[in-house]
């Protein structure tokens, strides 16, 4: 009876103890969260209003999807809208009118869902953007970088198909237009038209899309998020560079509750904007659409912007490019497109590596750079900004020629020219205006800052009256340049080709690049660390 006691009292006893190590362990973890910096800049808030996006896009698509109905069969139309009435239509199309014009809230819903699929994009463009030209890429981020390409690579396939599942009649001319690019591709094109659409067009692609808008996409996008935070809480934060107003490293603030609080705040806000949107502006009317149609197309047809990039780059390809080789057909129109936009793709996530092979970077940076002290970098930057920008506007082509009254072959013309001709000339031009705003910066520190007062001496002379700069400023604006690293020798003592092409850009990437002056962190203090000490008080 005793030992039955001390048995039933032994998981009791040691109750207090576990409890007390869950304790600890939450006490130690909110201790590191509040010794944790996070700094503040208008770069970090697109991160918050992309994961805004997504809890948004959740939110609606689960009130969505028990009144979805994601199927091809063909119903007919007895809905309150009356030039419709008495239409076949497939189910999903008339599910999607259902939730739209007879569901409580579903416009709403639908809406504010598409407006948040629309923005989430944009947000994640600008953190690539911020991330590219401040050098925020660089060891230990490297694969930071490639995860934040891939999550804006899944939300674009994630906005594809959502765009897809109304089945109305601009969901399908994009995918009849799809289903055209995927037949164009040699040796294994039909094969996977049929994987796609199951069987000839439409198919049952709404069966097939549905699975990958309502489970793949959003695995892929949380199991992302997660990788990146992991990484972003164990390399921690890379400093901001100094400014005139910052010359030392702020010490930011903290990571709990401060920090939070203010991204539940910003993430409120733009839900709240998401909603309004929804509310009150008008986005996808399938009723003035129409149904999709296997024989048809709508005119005049646009994807939602994100897209419009692919779109373009269909268009700039010269009409009738093709050959046959091996008995098969090939579509230059078709292939070079998707070649050089996957291409443009596979450069933004191989570009850290390049970068730090070209430049033998192998250490680790944990502060950002001026986009003008890298001035090769930086016109690399606006160099594939260009680029994406003209293939975007592409897209549009025909609306540019309808509105300003041009002929279409001429907008054409001009956009081809530009996409060959721009990202050199951007490139060129950037790295020159980096420069001289180096040359504007050392004036400043040296000389510094012009107050419009201009002196007359008594010989003549008329000279303006400069303010000294502070020593603050000259402290950031103190610069040195930064060499390119000479050619290695291999074991036999020659110069590879692959060597000599890597000198050879590491000297024109060195062009005007410059870094602070080491002396400055001797002058600015010490550097503030991302995490406080433990015991250190508020």
């Amino acid at each position: 009876m005793a030992t039955d006691l001390r048995r039933a009292a032994g998981p009791r006893a040691a109750r207090p103890a576990t409890r007390g190590s869950l304790r600890e362990r939450y006490a130690n973890l909110v201790g590191e969260l509040r010794r944790r910096r996070v700094q503040l800049h208008w770069s970090n808030l697109f991160g918050v209003v992309a994961f805004a996006c997504m809890l948004v896009l959740t939110v609606t698509g689960i009130l969505l999807t028990p009144s979805y109905t994601p199927s091809s069969e063909p119903v007919t139309y007895v809905g309150p809208y009356g030039p419709l009435v008495g239409t076949e239509v497939s189910a999903a199309f008339d599910s999607t009118m259902r939730i739209s014009l007879e569901q409580p809230g579903g416009m709403l819903l639908r809406q504010t869902h598409h407006w948040a699929a629309l923005l989430m994009p944009a947000a994640m463009m600008v953190q690539i953007l911020s991330m590219f030209f401040t050098g925020g890429f660089r060891r230990p981020r490297r694969l930071s970088w490639v995860l934040l390409v891939a999550l804006f690579v899944v939300v674009l396939v994630g906005g594809w198909s959502g765009y897809a599942l109304p089945d109305d009649m601009l969901s399908g001319t994009g995918l009849r237009i799809v289903e055209g690019i995927v037949m164009a591709i040699p040796f294994v094109g039909t094969q996977l038209v049929v994987w796609m659409f199951g069987g000839r067009f439409p198919g049952e692609i709404i069966e097939h899309l549905y699975p990958v808008h309502v489970l793949i996409v959003p695995v892929l996008i949380v199991g992302l998020l997660a990788a990146r935070a992991v990484l972003g809480y164990a390399r921690g934060q890379a400093a901001l560079p100094p400014s005139a107003t910052t010359p030392a490293p702020r010490l930011g603030v903290r990571l709990w509750p401060d920090a939070a609080v203010r991204a539940v705040g910003l993430t409120a806000i733009t839900s709240g904007v998401l909603v309004l949107l929804g509310a009150t502006s008008t986005i996808a009317p399938i009723w003035a659409y129409g149904p999709t149609s296997a024989g048809n197309v709508g005119a005049g047809s646009q994807p939602d912007w994100y897209m419009g990039f692919l779109d373009g780059a269909l268009r700039l390809v010269p009409a009738g490019w093709e050959t046959e080789w091996f008995g098969w057909t090939w579509t230059f129109a078709i292939l070079v497109p998707l070649v050089v936009v996957g291409l443009w793709f596979l450069g933004l996530v191989a570009y850290p590596f390049v970068e730090s092979w070209v430049t033998r970077d192998m250490g680790d940076d944990h502060v950002l750079d001026r986009p003008r002290n890298v001035p090769a970098r930086t016109g690399v930057g606006v160099a594939g900004m260009l680029f994406y920008a003209v293939l975007w506007a592409a897209g549009s082509a025909d609306v540019i020629s309808t509105q300003f009254r041009v002929s279409f072959e001429s907008v054409i013309t001009a956009f081809q020219v530009l996409l060959v001709v721009g990202p050199p000339l951007a490139f060129e031009l950037t790295r020159r205006i980096c420069i001289g705003l180096q040359l504007r910066d050392r004036e400043i520190a040296e000389h510094g800052h012009p107050t419009g007062r201009i002196v007359r001496f008594a010989n003549g002379e008329y000279v303006e009256v400069h303010a000294p700069a502070t020593a603050a400023q000259r402290r950031v604006l103190a610069v040195t340049a930064v060499g390119s690293p000479p050619a290695r020798l291999d074991r036999a003592g020659r110069v590879t080709g692959l060597e000599r092409v890597r000198a050879g850009l590491a000297r024109r990437f060195a062009v005007g690049h410059v870094a602070p002056r080491d002396d400055r962190a001797l002058d600015a203090g010490p550097r503030v660390p991302d995490r406080l000490p433990s015991g250190t008080k508020e």
